[in-house]
């Protein structure tokens, strides 16, 4: 799977919220997700839940042709987290 975001974003998430775009890209690899369409004007973005590194983290992505489009990554809201773990655990 192709990945892309834009590095001055991706540096300015990780200078503030010291996660890395990078490791966004677990949120592909078949763990277990709560996704949910975050739409943006004309964009068709996504929100997904999930857990790296042990904390449960916020994604917003979007399509771009064939590759996953990083836009942000964020701790996930505590409505997030109560809807994650009432679904996982």
């Amino acid at each position: 799977m192709e990945f892309e975001w834009s590095e001055a974003k991706r540096q300015t998430v990780l200078a503030a919220r010291g996660l890395d775009f990078i490791n966004a890209r677990a949120f592909f690899d078949g763990r277990l997700l709560i996704t949910a369409p975050s739409p943006r004007g004309e964009e068709e973005r996504f929100v997904s839940i999930g857990e790296v590194n042990g904390a449960l983290i916020a994604v917003v992505w979007m399509w771009r042709g064939s590759a996953v489009r990083i836009i942000t990554m964020r701790k996930a809201r505590d409505g997030e987290k109560r809807r994650y773990q009432a679904l996982f655990g």
